[in-house]
Protein backbone atom coordinates (compact mmCIF):
# COMPACT_ATOMS: atom_id res chain seq x y z
CA UNK A 1 0.00 0.00 0.00
CA UNK A 2 2.73 2.37 1.13
CA UNK A 3 4.78 2.10 -2.26
CA UNK A 4 1.14 2.96 -4.24
CA UNK A 5 0.48 5.88 -1.80
CA UNK A 6 4.21 6.94 -2.39
CA UNK A 7 3.30 6.76 -5.76
CA UNK A 8 0.51 8.38 -6.08
CA UNK A 9 1.81 11.62 -3.59
CA UNK A 10 4.50 11.46 -6.17
CA UNK A 11 2.57 11.56 -8.77
CA UNK A 12 0.43 14.64 -7.89
CA UNK A 13 3.13 16.72 -6.61
CA UNK A 14 4.71 16.18 -10.10
CA UNK A 15 1.54 17.10 -11.83
CA UNK A 16 0.93 20.01 -9.57
CA UNK A 17 4.16 21.53 -9.76
CA UNK A 18 3.56 24.62 -12.28
CA UNK A 19 4.77 25.45 -15.63
CA UNK A 20 8.20 27.28 -14.91
CA UNK A 21 9.43 23.96 -13.03
CA UNK A 22 9.22 22.76 -15.99
CA UNK A 23 12.05 25.19 -17.64
CA UNK A 24 15.00 23.17 -16.02
CA UNK A 25 12.86 19.80 -16.64
CA UNK A 26 14.61 17.66 -19.72
CA UNK A 27 11.89 17.52 -22.78
CA UNK A 28 9.80 14.75 -21.87
CA UNK A 29 10.05 11.73 -24.23
CA UNK A 30 9.04 12.23 -27.89
CA UNK A 31 5.22 11.28 -28.67
CA UNK A 32 4.59 8.77 -30.60
CA UNK A 33 2.07 10.56 -32.77
CA UNK A 34 2.42 13.29 -35.00
CA UNK A 35 5.25 15.81 -34.54
CA UNK A 36 4.15 18.58 -32.23
CA UNK A 37 3.71 21.87 -34.02
CA UNK A 38 5.86 24.91 -33.48
CA UNK A 39 3.65 27.69 -31.05
CA UNK A 40 4.69 30.84 -32.04
CA UNK A 41 5.64 33.55 -30.40
CA UNK A 42 3.27 36.08 -31.51
CA UNK A 43 0.62 33.34 -30.80
CA UNK A 44 0.63 33.72 -26.69
CA UNK A 45 -1.21 37.12 -25.02
CA UNK A 46 0.56 39.58 -24.00
CA UNK A 47 0.81 38.40 -20.38
CA UNK A 48 2.10 34.84 -21.61
CA UNK A 49 4.93 36.34 -23.14
CA UNK A 50 5.18 38.78 -20.40
CA UNK A 51 5.81 35.52 -17.77
CA UNK A 52 7.93 33.54 -20.55
CA UNK A 53 10.09 36.82 -21.66
CA UNK A 54 13.17 35.31 -20.75
CA UNK A 55 12.81 32.92 -23.62
CA UNK A 56 12.08 35.29 -26.00
CA UNK A 57 15.41 35.58 -27.68
CA UNK A 58 15.29 31.61 -27.79
CA UNK A 59 11.84 30.92 -28.47
CA UNK A 60 12.76 29.77 -32.19
CA UNK A 61 15.45 27.45 -30.86
CA UNK A 62 13.13 25.61 -28.68
CA UNK A 63 11.88 22.36 -29.31
CA UNK A 64 7.70 22.10 -29.88
CA UNK A 65 7.12 20.16 -27.63
CA UNK A 66 9.12 22.23 -25.17
CA UNK A 67 7.25 25.51 -26.48
CA UNK A 68 4.04 24.30 -25.98
CA UNK A 69 4.81 23.11 -22.69
CA UNK A 70 5.41 26.53 -21.92
CA UNK A 71 2.80 28.04 -23.79
CA UNK A 72 -0.34 25.76 -21.84
CA UNK A 73 1.80 26.04 -18.40
CA UNK A 74 1.60 30.05 -18.71
CA UNK A 75 -2.26 29.88 -19.94
CA UNK A 76 -2.58 27.55 -16.54
CA UNK A 77 -0.42 29.64 -14.12
CA UNK A 78 -2.37 33.04 -15.36
CA UNK A 79 -5.91 31.33 -14.14
CA UNK A 80 -4.96 30.48 -11.27
CA UNK A 81 -6.23 32.30 -8.37
CA UNK A 82 -3.45 34.49 -6.06
CA UNK A 83 -3.84 31.42 -3.42
CA UNK A 84 -3.19 28.78 -5.93
CA UNK A 85 -0.09 30.46 -7.20
CA UNK A 86 1.01 30.54 -3.43
CA UNK A 87 0.30 27.27 -3.14
CA UNK A 88 2.05 26.25 -6.81
CA UNK A 89 5.15 28.49 -5.89
CA UNK A 90 5.43 26.66 -2.63
CA UNK A 91 5.26 23.05 -4.17
CA UNK A 92 7.90 24.05 -6.80
CA UNK A 93 10.22 25.23 -4.09
CA UNK A 94 9.65 21.74 -2.46
CA UNK A 95 10.29 19.99 -6.14
CA UNK A 96 13.38 22.26 -6.47
CA UNK A 97 14.87 21.08 -2.93
CA UNK A 98 14.67 17.19 -3.84
CA UNK A 99 17.65 15.83 -4.92
CA UNK A 100 18.40 15.25 -8.20
CA UNK A 101 18.07 11.34 -8.93
CA UNK A 102 14.63 11.85 -6.47
CA UNK A 103 13.31 13.98 -9.64
CA UNK A 104 14.07 11.50 -11.87
CA UNK A 105 12.01 8.79 -9.75
CA UNK A 106 9.51 10.85 -9.52
CA UNK A 107 9.61 11.94 -13.13
CA UNK A 108 9.98 7.76 -14.03
CA UNK A 109 6.92 7.24 -11.38
CA UNK A 110 4.69 10.05 -13.24
CA UNK A 111 5.49 8.09 -16.35
CA UNK A 112 3.89 5.01 -14.85
CA UNK A 113 1.10 6.49 -13.51
CA UNK A 114 0.09 7.92 -16.71
CA UNK A 115 0.77 4.78 -18.57
CA UNK A 116 -1.89 3.32 -16.24
CA UNK A 117 -5.68 2.60 -18.03
CA UNK A 118 -8.02 5.62 -16.91
CA UNK A 119 -9.84 2.81 -14.52
CA UNK A 120 -6.88 2.20 -12.78
CA UNK A 121 -5.58 6.19 -12.21
CA UNK A 122 -9.04 6.55 -10.93
CA UNK A 123 -8.24 4.00 -8.19
CA UNK A 124 -5.50 5.36 -7.68
CA UNK A 125 -6.55 8.92 -7.01
CA UNK A 126 -9.14 7.56 -5.15
CA UNK A 127 -6.59 5.57 -2.72
CA UNK A 128 -4.73 9.05 -2.49
CA UNK A 129 -7.60 11.20 -1.24
CA UNK A 130 -8.59 8.08 1.56
CA UNK A 131 -5.21 7.97 2.47
CA UNK A 132 -4.78 11.76 2.77
CA UNK A 133 -8.65 12.03 4.55
CA UNK A 134 -6.99 9.59 7.78
CA UNK A 135 -5.37 11.02 10.97
CA UNK A 136 -1.68 11.88 10.60
CA UNK A 137 -1.22 9.23 13.41
CA UNK A 138 -2.79 6.31 10.96
CA UNK A 139 -1.02 7.35 8.26
CA UNK A 140 2.49 7.09 9.98
CA UNK A 141 1.04 3.60 11.06
CA UNK A 142 0.63 2.49 8.08
CA UNK A 143 3.51 3.76 6.31
CA UNK A 144 5.75 1.90 9.04
CA UNK A 145 4.08 -1.14 8.79
CA UNK A 146 4.72 -0.85 5.05
CA UNK A 147 8.33 -0.37 5.15
CA UNK A 148 8.51 -3.13 7.89
CA UNK A 149 7.06 -5.51 5.52
CA UNK A 150 8.74 -7.78 3.26
CA UNK A 151 8.29 -7.61 -0.74
CA UNK A 152 6.29 -10.85 0.29
CA UNK A 153 4.05 -9.16 3.02
CA UNK A 154 3.36 -5.82 0.44
CA UNK A 155 2.05 -8.24 -2.46
CA UNK A 156 -0.36 -9.74 0.23
CA UNK A 157 -1.32 -6.51 1.45
CA UNK A 158 -2.19 -5.22 -1.85
CA UNK A 159 -3.86 -8.81 -2.59
CA UNK A 160 -6.04 -7.66 0.22
CA UNK A 161 -6.99 -4.52 -0.47
CA UNK A 162 -7.69 -5.52 -3.86
CA UNK A 163 -10.19 -8.25 -2.47
CA UNK A 164 -11.73 -5.35 -0.13
CA UNK A 165 -12.17 -3.24 -2.96
CA UNK A 166 -13.70 -6.07 -5.31
CA UNK A 167 -16.16 -6.99 -2.29
CA UNK A 168 -17.45 -3.56 -1.93
CA UNK A 169 -18.22 -2.68 -5.50
CA UNK A 170 -21.97 -2.99 -5.85
CA UNK A 171 -23.17 -6.45 -6.67
CA UNK A 172 -23.47 -7.31 -9.92
CA UNK A 173 -21.18 -5.19 -11.51
CA UNK A 174 -19.03 -6.65 -14.07
CA UNK A 175 -15.33 -7.17 -13.20
CA UNK A 176 -13.08 -4.33 -15.28
CA UNK A 177 -9.83 -4.53 -16.37
CA UNK A 178 -7.34 -6.65 -14.70
CA UNK A 179 -9.92 -8.20 -12.38
CA UNK A 180 -11.02 -4.28 -11.09
CA UNK A 181 -15.10 -3.59 -11.03
CA UNK A 182 -16.15 -0.34 -12.70
CA UNK A 183 -16.28 2.47 -10.17
CA UNK A 184 -19.85 4.35 -9.91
Amino acid sequence: MRSVRKLIVTLLLAAAVPAYAQVDAPPSAPATAAAPARVPWSSMSSQQQQLLSRFQGQWDSLPPQRQQALASGSQRWLGMTPEQRGAARDRFQRWQSLPQQQRSEVRQRWEQFRALPPERQQIARENFRKFRNLPPERRRELRQEWQRATPEQRQQMLQQSRERRLQAAPHGSPPGPRGHRPEH
